[in-house]
């Protein structure tokens, strides 16, 4: 089947290579040219491990294209998938759907045959609704169905993720929508991979409560850290010892600076909207939204407190390794790198930074940080040095070299990678994230 990828960002770059590479004919269609022009030359905009030979080997097998023009892009596609940017909207929180229906506006205006419409962009609930009336109000004479079909790929495992999911979500109101996806998605059947059909707009808030929940897991294990640090425990057995529930699980309960990304901030406020649009608040959420925004600051005064408090702290300096949200990409979106850093300098404190692919995206964000080429170059002359993204490339730091470099041995750790006695027995003064 042919296959049109309207976006390709994050989502639709990742899900039309994974199609392409399940056998489709898939175009990938941009507005940026330059973007497209540097993806036919195999430069990815975007860092994702795997992703670059992924492309180039489907590209190579002539399964997958890349283009700028929409109405050549969707003609003759089967499915057109809608995978723009639905950031969130300055003032109120809501998602800007402004992309998605100006891409519904165009495929209804240049459908060349009956197809599958499909939002693959996380959007509110009632977004397929619009799609359809958009495509509908173009007066276009082909059949088209209108399908939600919501992506939950990990950014750092993305492929895997797209190719081995838990789940499959499509809201569909059809017969022909169900039969195109269940075409889309056949290799994914013969796997065995869970696909769960349902409406489009159960589709729509499926996408939404599972980001808050996990926003959730998250803020609770912070809270719970915070507690552990008060009364004498550790979080991360307080972590184990309820993730071992099969109820809760042990995923997501990690405690450090707060969540990040592109997902959960935005999508947690889109939700918020919804659910004060529909006269239905959400009470929950709306105290994970506020938590986790607090947290990424009072990281920055746990920074400081290493460094003796506010007075003691001016003038000093402080090295960040990491400044990702996680690991394995270059996302900096609501990364609590940002938060953290801004607060040490708003303190008087000169602040200096290693990330393995993060610093690109970082630099414009924190003109005030000091990017370095390498994490020693960072740590040289620091007054604490703080670990707040988990890069692989920080869990085996050279600790005698560390402190060679460094003007103090303190060692602050966001992630809590480091056994806090190995640190320190090595001479460092060690502050962790929920250990007494």
């Amino acid at each position: 089947m042919k296959i049109a990828m309207v976006g390709s960002g994050y989502v639709g770059l990742v899900s039309g290579a994974c199609f392409a590479d399940f056998g489709h004919d898939v175009v990938c269609i941009d507005t940026d040219q330059n973007k497209v022009d540097r993806l036919k030359d195999g430069v990815m905009p975007i860092y994702e491990p795997g992703l670059d030979q992924l492309v180039a080997n489907n590209v190579a097998a002539g399964r997958l294209s890349f283009t700028t023009d929409l109405a050549q892009g969707i003609d003759g596609a089967g499915a057109i998938f809608i995978a723009v940017g639905t950031p969130s909207r300055r003032g109120d929180g809501h998602a800007d759907l402004t992309y998605v229906h100006e891409v519904a506006r165009q495929v209804g205006d240049t459908l060349s045959g009956d197809a599958v419409v499909v939002t693959k962009s996380t959007v509110p609930v009632g977004t397929g609704d619009a799609v359809e009336r958009i495509i509908a109000d173009s007066g276009t004479a082909h059949k088209v169905s209108v399908v939600s079909n919501p992506e939950f790929l990990r950014e750092g495992a993305a492929i895997g993720d797209f190719k081995r999911p838990d789940r499959i979500v499509i809201g569909v109101e059809d017969d022909f929508g169900r039969d195109v996806m269940r075409e889309v998605y056949r290799p994914l059947f013969l796997n065995e991979s869970p696909i769960l059909f349902t409406s489009r707009r159960t589709s729509e808030l499926i996408k939404y409560a599972a980001n808050a929940f996990l926003a959730t897991k998250i803020t609770f294990i912070n809270e719970m850290a915070d507690l552990c640090e008060k009364v004498g425990a550790n979080v991360q057995d307080v972590a184990r010892g309820i993730g071992m529930d099969n109820r809760i699980g042990p995923k997501f309960l990690h405690a450090g600076p707060g969540y990040g990304g592109s997902c959960f901030p935005k999508d947690t406020l889109a939700l918020l909207k919804t659910a004060e649009d529909y006269d239905s608040p959400t009470r929950i959420v709306e105290a994970v939204v506020k938590t986790n925004d607090s947290r990424k600051r009072a990281m920055g005064r746990k920074v400081i407190e290493a460094l003796g408090g506010a007075d003691a702290a001016r003038g000093k300096k402080a090295a960040l390794l990491g400044l990702t949200f996680k690991p394995n990409t270059d996302d900096m979106r609501d990364s609590p790198a940002i938060a953290i850093a801004q607060t040490l300098s708003d303190a008087g404190v000169e602040v200096t930074a290693y990330d393995p692919e993060g610093m690109e995206q970082a630099a414009p964000l924190l003109p005030q940080v000091t990017m370095c080429d390498d994490p020693y170059t960072a740590i040289e002359g620091a007054d604490v040095v703080t670990i707040v993204t988990e890069w692989d490339a920080f869990r085996a730091l050279d600790l005698n070299r560390v402190k060679d470099l460094a003007k103090a041995p303190v060692l602050v750790d966001l992630r809590n990678i480091y056994d806090p006695q190995d640190v320190r027995a090595a001479g460092f003064a060690y502050t962790g994230v929920g250990r007494a």
